[in-house]
């Protein structure tokens, strides 16, 4: 018997070339198709196209595969504006015109839901994505790992699979503040001989260059990322930056001395000018520290706030918790039509900033604490306090399991999910639906030319 169904199985072997017909697009926007009864994955191919594959990767369950040519090209399929898309990997779908874009992010949230969970989606409403008007250069913070081709400093990022780092002089993505000050920061630093740290030696100084900019208010802030505490020619280096570049408002130093993917360390110092520098978000100005999170895309976080606070359907007497809140700004969004703000965030630096935005703006019904958000709910229930509404905004980890046992203990009326990642979504409202009703899920897309899906989901507790 067991013969008779391994002969059934036809395998697929790597190298093996074949035609293929791409359905639709994964989660990482590849191309996905089914050769043999089997999914194969290809980057870069589209919907609807007849590609001849070579396959270079076999899983149990599915091969991943490199496009041989193009028999029949997707009317959607675009050229590339990027010199290094493809070296990059840091964009998924430049290829791709940008209404279809949004489209298939939309199917993107849709197979995480079909996949992990039992939900009647079909019968679901999962509105259009909202996208920008303008899908280049939105990027406000860049973190560039540097090293060395010769005697020449790059930055950059690591190719996809590969600890080939790609220079990037121009990353069409970010803004044009942010690209300016790395290659300002990349100059010196060779100018200067300032040694780059090198990933395979594990010797030398600057790691990472990290650069932010506000928006609105043009002020643009340089972390250098060390390996060790001492910063060689530290002083003409701070000079030649301020000089090049009087826009720079905060120059920070991160030590990370451990032999590890995260950026930063938990050491920073002041080099520099000032330690935050400020942006605006309509009538809301707020301070960023080096470490603190604040959406990579201003024009359309305003419009995800926006999203987030008609879910919220506040009427001026609910109280809200913000969870992993960061800087703030969530609550400061929702501030005047709530009775109490209420957040958390276990990135300390992110609570002093929370607490320093909401009292430049007055904002007297807002309290910030360190600390996880299951610990603080339960604690201030046991106080008497219960939300009405809790907003979370997790990182791609999605909500922590004890987060979201301590909702369904606590109970707010509403829960507002917003998600930068479908499949930990899908997982989490699974794991909410036997407490809570989805209204919807509204997709916006917060990263164009990359695969990411931003949306905001808004929960009722049910009867």
């Amino acid at each position: 018997m067991n013969s008779l169904s391994e002969k059934s199985v036809q395998k697929i072997d790597a190298g093996q070339e074949f035609p293929l017909t791409i359905k639709r697009l994964g989660i990482n926007g590849e191309g996905i198709g089914y050769f043999k009864k089997q999914v194969v994955f290809v980057p870069g191919a589209l919907p609807s196209e007849e590609v001849v594959v070579q396959v270079t990767k076999i899983n149990p369950k599915y091969a991943q595969a490199k496009i041989h040519s193009i028999r029949k090209e997707s009317p959607h399929r675009v050229v590339p504006p990027c010199p290094v898309y493809e070296a990059c990997g840091g964009c998924q779908l430049q290829h791709l015109d940008y209404d279809h874009q949004l489209s298939h992010k939309r199917d993107i949230l849709i197979q995480a839901l079909e996949r992990y969970t039992k939900f009647p989606v079909q019968n679901m409403e999962i509105r259009n994505t909202i996208g920008m008007e303008e899908p280049w250069y939105y990027r406000n913070k860049s973190q560039f790992q540097v090293g060395k081709k010769g005697e020449k400093v790059v930055a950059g990022l690591y190719g996809t699979d590969s600890h080939q780092l790609v220079d990037i002089k121009e990353c069409i993505v970010q803004r044009k503040e942010t690209n300016k000050a790395t290659q300002v920061v990349r100059k010196q630093l060779e100018k200067l001989k300032i040694p780059v740290y090198n990933e395979r030696t594990k010797k030398g100084v600057v790691r990472t260059i990290v650069t932010r900019v506000g928006v609105e208010t043009g002020e643009v802030q340089i972390v250098l990322v060390t390996a060790v505490d001492d910063l060689p020619q530290k002083e003409k280096l701070i000079r030649a930056l301020e000089n090049k570049m009087p826009e720079v408002k905060s120059i920070m130093q991160n030590i990370n001395p451990a032999q590890t993917s995260i950026i930063f360390g938990n050491k920073t110092v002041l080099l520099s000018g000032k330690e935050t520098i400020e942006d605006k978000m309509e009538q809301y100005t707020v301070h960023l520290s080096a470490r603190a999170f604040f959406q990579l895309n201003p024009i359309q976080t305003k419009k995800l706030y926006d999203q987030i606070k008609e879910a919220a359907d506040l009427t001026g007497k609910e109280k809200i918790v913000d969870a992993y809140c960061g800087s703030g700004t969530i609550g400061l969004w929702l501030s005047k039509g709530a009775s109490e703000i209420r957040g958390m965030d276990v990135i300390k630096e992110s609570i002093h900033d929370a607490r320093i935005n909401a009292a430049q703006h007055n904002v007297k019904n807002a309290q910030y604490e360190v600390g996880s958000a299951e610990k603080w709910m339960i604690q201030w229930k046991e106080d008497g306090f219960r939300p009405d509404v809790v907003v979370v905004d997790p990182p791609r980890a999605g909500c922590d399991a004890a987060l979201l046992e301590t909702i369904l203990k606590v109970r707010p009326k509403r829960f507002i999910y917003a998600s930068c990642n479908p499949s930990t979504l899908a997982k989490d409202l699974m794991q909410l639906s036997s407490a809570y009703k989805i209204e919807y899920i509204q997709p916006l897309d917060m990263f164009p030319q990359t695969a990411h899906v931003e949306s905001v989901t808004k929960l009722v507790l049910k009867n």
